[in-house]
């Protein structure tokens, strides 16, 4: 953010950084800001820790700052992930099996019960204490590792969740980005595919394309509608081995890759939001299905140290149209006889241009990360070739590395090209 051209001047933050549960050095950081500024300004919270610190100050910036208006603390309820797992099950949102233990020996059960490996989970990640050794999300491969982590609880400041493991593949993970007026009025909205993260697999996105999903959209639109969401959220899905999308966590602010959903006009979320608290008209969406959103070092770093997921994806199940009455296991997104359905071909004309990004630039981590993932793949072609060098010399050792490679090519017959990989457009 402080490296961005587009950035006009920068106010310190609190001193002593910013702590959720007291609020009110907030309050007066940003009560001195407003006073430089002189003038109302729109206040977009960034990150989790923001917006549920902002939501429990905006009362008192009324007049000062622009903020959406969210009733009764609602981003610290729908991003502490135990309470989220309660309004999917009050609301018939399909979600990952989750069990909250109340012991060790309850949690080592829950595991087994669960299947291993499962995913554990702090209820509210933005307790963590830093340096700790504690991630937010963690695979868990044994029961006593599970009972391990929970006796951590005392430590982490929220509760453990335990969740059934949803598989990772081509196709699976799936996001809702929206911006929403009050009542939770959709201003703009759409649904997008995850098609490489950093980490691989589990990450955030490095390469993802808008596409639109009846299925996807229905749940993000349905579960604004019914909080009466005000402002930006973020919600991530994955699709389980019966083509139902699951919803995996809900994130009350812009999502890192909200510039892929910008329509022909340039209009994305942050500027939808914007215009709607200034009380200017915000027009209606055209175009933008299609658009690609890279971050060059995640994705070449993902692309090095994991598969690229490959360019054909199964066969998609057949989509409703959006305006078709669908119900709680609308997510199921079956054709008739549970087989699936075709799904139209976008015309290349149709297709959208590229976002591109390069995160932390500030940060070495992903550029040492890169630098070792290529040292450590050419390192092991080295010893590989080693491994294969004779007493006599290094000419038969080239031989002897190639020559497996050579018959591979001459048995294997040749195969059809794939088909294109099909996009869905409304």
């Amino acid at each position: 953010m402080g490296r961005s051209r587009y950035l006009h001047a920068v106010h310190p933050g609190p001193a002593g950084g910013l702590d959720p549960e007291a609020p009110e050095t907030l309050l007066e950081c940003l009560v001195g800001v407003s006073e430089r500024i002189g003038r109302p300004a729109v206040l977009v919270a960034m990150d989790d820790l923001s917006a549920i610190a902002v939501a429990r100050i905006a009362p008192m910036l009324d007049g000062r700052f622009r903020v959406p208006h969210q009733p009764d603390g609602l981003p610290a309820r729908v991003a502490d992930k135990a309470e989220l797992s309660r309004l999917c099950a009050r609301w018939d949102v399909p979600h990952p099996e989750t069990v909250i233990p109340a012991s060790g020996a309850e949690a080592a059960e829950a595991a087994w019960r669960l299947g291993l490996p499962v995913v554990a989970k702090w209820s509210r990640p933005w307790l963590l204490p830093p340096g700790g050794g504690l991630r937010s999300t963690t695979l868990v491969h044994t029961a006593a590792e599970a009972r391990r982590l929970y006796e951590r609880t005392p430590e982490a400041g929220s509760r453990l969740l335990l969740q059934r493991f949803l598989p990772a593949g081509t196709d699976t993970d799936w996001f809702f980005h929206g911006a929403f007026a009050r009542g939770g009025r959709p201003l703009l909205a759409g649904s997008g595919r995850k098609e490489l993260s950093w980490p691989v697999r589990t990450g955030l996105t490095a390469v993802g394309r808008w596409l639109p999903d009846p299925a996807v959209e229905e749940a993000g639109l349905r579960l604004a509608e019914r909080l009466g969401y005000q402002g930006i959220l973020d919600l991530d899905f994955r699709r389980d081995e019966k083509g139902c999308f699951r919803l995996v966590d809900f994130n009350p602010r812009p999502g890192a890759q909200f510039r892929l959903f910008t329509d022909a006009g340039g209009l994305d979320v942050v500027q939808a939001m914007y215009l709607d608290l200034t009380g200017q008209r915000v027009p209606e969406p055209a175009g933008g299905p299609g658009r690609v959103f890279v971050a060059e070092n995640y994705a070449l770093l993902a692309s090095l140290r994991g598969r690229r997921l490959p360019r054909r994806s199964p066969a998609r199940p057949a989509l409703p149209s959006p305006s078709a009455p669908q119900d709680a296991g609308a997510g199921q997104n079956r054709a008739a006889g549970g087989r699936p359905g075709p799904v139209r071909v976008a015309p290349r004309a149709e297709r959208g241009r590229v976002e591109a990004a390069w995160f932390a630039a500030d940060d070495p981590m992903p550029f040492l990360a890169m630098l070792a993932a290529f040292l450590g793949r050419g390192a092991g072609k080295g010893v590989r070739a080693l491994r294969g060098v004779p007493a006599h010399g290094r000419r038969t050792a080239r031989a002897v590395v190639r020559a497996p490679r050579q018959r591979a090519r001459d048995l294997t017959p040749p195969t059809a090209p794939a088909e294109p990989d099909e996009l869905v457009t409304r």
